[in-house]
């Protein structure tokens, strides 16, 4: 009685339930890539900023075509203005004010930040697509940086804020793309990019300080500002 009673009790474990390799090609069982927080967090507060500036500028513009007359809320001295920069040729480099490039492209980084920060994977193509893009806003500032200081002689204000932001992003998302494989490079270059991805803060502060010494040596800038 005892035995059957025991034999009762021990239940075989159903085979449907007995835990199998997937089969399907499509499914692994490897644990999903972590959400690049940082990085994605990075992009929407940069590009939050950019957009910010961009707005304002573009704001500006249209004070400036309604009342050519009237001083901008961002004109404080010869010095530190921005009419010039907004009524110069290169303020509208293709044909229209540059603050509306800023606003569709500082967006673009903030939905991709975004999206990244939702969880969404971009493909090899796109992320390139994306570097050229910041790449390209990076060359772009260069130029008017350069404008600004040794041909207009003037800075500025939320010129410069686009300036402060695109320089971290362009290098955040380039030495990321190169330490990643996302743009091929032999394993001692990709060493390299990966040792300067953790070195970003300082060689946005070098560059800033490059920007300040050439004002300050072509148009006395700091002289001039506190003397405001």
């Amino acid at each position: 009685m005892e035995a059957e009673q025991s034999t009762a009790r021990v239940r075989p474990f159903p085979s449907y339930a007995v835990r199998t390799a997937c089969n399907n090609p499509h499914v692994t069982d490897a644990k999903p890539a972590s959400r690049p927080w940082a990085y994605a967090i990075f992009l929407i507060v940069a590009g939050v900023i950019g957009w910010a500036a961009a707005f304002i500028l573009t704001v500006e513009k249209f004070n400036l075509l309604i009342h050519p007359q009237t001083a901008l809320t961002c004109d404080i001295s010869p010095l530190v203005q921005c009419t010039a920069n907004l009524a110069s040729w290169q303020g509208s480099l293709f044909g229209f004010p540059n603050p509306i490039l800023g606003l569709t492209g500082w967006m673009a980084v903030v939905v991709v930040g975004a999206a990244l920060l939702a969880g969404a994977r971009f493909d090899r193509w796109f992320r390139i697509v994306f570097n050229l893009g910041v790449a390209g806003a990076m060359l772009l500032v260069i130029f008017l940086i350069s404008q600004s200081i040794f041909v207009l002689g003037t800075l500025c204000i939320y010129c410069m804020v686009t300036w402060v932001v695109t320089i971290p992003t362009f290098l955040v998302v380039t030495l990321g793309n190169l330490r990643d494989g996302t743009i091929a490079l032999p394993p001692r270059l990709r060493r390299i990019a990966d040792s300067l991805y953790s070195w970003i803060p300082v060689i946005s502060l070098a560059c800033y300080i490059v920007i300040v010494v050439m004002a300050q040596l072509r148009i006395d800038a700091i002289t001039r500002i506190l003397h405001l």
